[in-house]
């Protein structure tokens, strides 16, 4: 943080300079904003940053006469499209980045490695959002310019298997995705020393798609093996090492070793609790893990104190209808379930379910989900009309009752 100030006080003092100039370089005064925005956006300060960014937009507004079509444009509609990915403002984002590589396949080769960055950037936030058949598109087109561009020992091309293996696992994919994890590991293993954080990066995702496919005892020697390295080659304090400790929490807690896993997901969290506080995401995610732990054994008490924990930052950082908030009512609402405290339980499945007509389409399985938890609750509240009721808007969607609980 103290070099990001650095840069930003000199940054400021050649702004100073430029416009105090008797003549002005209206161009070089963007450069100057563009630069002020990335240490801003850096540091966090994104409503300042947006701030100097449109600043720098208007100037090529002003004097370009096809301002659209500029190569320094490409730049900064990436730049404002990945500060509101930031900050979760996706609609947003997708306008700016979708300018971006407008102006990038005016302004280059449609094989240009720009062109490339442009589709990475649309891709990482359709794979925010959850739309993974949008993401896989553009990361295959970034992957295609790559390999056609980049000798095959290049750690970008290293990075683009990576983040097709991404989706692939997002989508349940799981064969996919191993086999793009481990092209990237087999590069990253041919440049890199063996003992490199990004080699860690490529064992905790393989290991991620083996606990999805429920191989724990592989899940758990990849995390071991990463953590490893990044306790020989990180600070303490690194989130990597919370990531892997996270990991290897959620491996013990598939196998119902629930002190082992409360032992190291408590270690990923006194990191996120100690981290910058841009990285909210990551802690939310840190409490709901723990409190998952917690409901397992049935300490009810603690699970609602830990999902409280991330859904009061989920509702300070997301937008209101983010896909994360919905997933942290329903957890809450399967507590007071549990519980039997069955109108809070309700309540909070209510607005989980709001949130999922919100951003599903109509027969998504997940709103199904929504359904039965209601009718669940409905069901032990001796409301058998509505139980019945919204048992048929689930059996709607899957068509079937082997999916719904029974109880």
């Amino acid at each position: 943080m103290g070099s990001y100030s650095q840069a930003r006080s000199l940054f400021e003092k050649a702004l100073d300079i430029k416009q105090k100039l008797p003549y002005v370089d209206r161009f070089d005064l963007a450069v100057s904003y563009n630069n002020l925005a990335s240490v801003d956006d850096l540091m966090g300060h994104y409503a300042q940053a947006l701030m100097y960014y449109e600043k720098a937009l208007l100037l090529y507004q002003e004097n370009l006469p096809d301002y659209h079509h500029h190569p320094n444009l490409v730049c900064l509609w990436s730049n404002i499209g990945l500060l509101y990915k930031n900050t979760g403002e996706y609609t947003q984002a997708l306008v700016h980045l979708e300018k971006a590589l407008e102006a990038a396949l005016v302004c280059f080769r449609s094989d240009h490695l720009d062109v490339a960055v442009s589709y990475n950037n649309l891709a990482s936030v359709y794979s925010d959002i959850n739309d993974h058949s949008r993401a896989l598109s553009c990361y295959e087109k970034t992957l295609t310019i790559f390999e056609a561009n980049l000798p095959e020992s290049r750690l970008n091309l290293a990075t683009s298997y990576n983040n097709v293996g991404v989706v692939h696992k997002n989508m349940g994919n799981y064969s996919q995705a191993l086999f793009f994890y481990e092209k990237a590991l087999n590069i990253r293993r041919q440049a890199l020393p063996e003992d490199h954080p990004d080699i860690a990066i490529s064992y905790n995702n393989m290991g991620l798609v083996y606990a999805n496919m429920n191989r724990n005892a592989e899940a758990l020697a990849f995390y071991e093996k990463a953590l490893l390295i990044q306790q020989k080659t990180l600070p303490s304090n690194h989130p990597d090492l919370a990531m892997s400790y996270n990991n290897i929490g959620l491996a013990y807690d598939q196998t119902a070793e629930y002190s082992k896993a409360l032992s190291y997901l408590e270690k990923a969290l006194d990191i996120q609790e100690n981290m910058n506080p841009t990285n909210q995401h990551s802690l939310a995610t840190c409490y709901n893990n723990i409190a998952s732990v917690h409901q397992s054994t049935k300490n009810y008490s603690q699970a609602l104190s830990f999902y409280t924990k991330a859904v009061s930052i989920c509702e300070k950082s997301l937008p209101a209808n983010h896909p994360n908030l919905a997933t942290s009512y329903n957890n809450i609402g399967s507590v007071y379930h549990a519980m039997g405290e069955h109108s809070q339980a309700l309540l909070f499945f209510e607005k989980d379910l709001e949130i999922c007509q919100q951003n599903l389409p109509k027969n998504h399985p997940d709103l199904a989900f929504c359904y039965n938890n209601i009718r669940l609750v409905y069901l032990h509240m001796g409301d058998e009309s509505q139980a019945l009721s919204f048992r048929q808007k689930a059996l709607s969607i899957l068509n079937s009752e082997d999916r719904l609980t029974t109880n």
